[in-house]
């Protein structure tokens, strides 16, 4: 069911008269009716990374090693990953494969910052110059 695959986020900043109201929140609430089974969640907003951060890792930082490795992209994705995150290794179908603890669409856009800045050092260790973003 389409309806109940729905999802909407509210953010509500501190210290501004752009935030949704209590009421504007309750109403959305008592609109969903009972179709489905619903979770609510209250947290702390951190904003993921951005589609022009992500742009930049595959389309200059990966592409980049790429170009000076020969190997593929994906593998660098999960080797930095692994390598700045950890990772687990987990067997599918007979065979071991490297999991890493986080994937780089969850995280923050700090914490994006610093897995970027992570690539570059350890890619500088190995005499590949990866730039800055523009």
């Amino acid at each position: 069911d389409a309806f109940c695959s729905r999802m909407t986020t509210f953010i509500l900043r501190r210290n501004t008269d752009r935030n949704p109201t209590i009421a504007k929140v309750a109403a959305f609430l008592e609109a969903l009716g009972d179709r489905c089974d619903w979770g609510v969640t209250v947290g702390p907003y951190k904003r993921t990374r951005s589609g022009e951060q992500n742009a930049y890792l595959w389309g200059v930082v990966y592409a980049t090693i790429e170009k000076a490795t020969g190997q593929e992209a994906e593998d660098w994705h999960t080797y930095f990953l692994s390598e700045h995150f950890g990772s687990d290794a987990v067997e599918l179908f007979g065979r071991k494969k490297i999991k890493p603890r986080k994937r780089s669409s969850r995280l923050t856009t700090a914490e994006f910052a610093d897995y970027i800045a992570f690539i570059q050092r350890r890619c500088a260790e190995h005499g590949i110059y990866i730039p800055d973003p523009a």
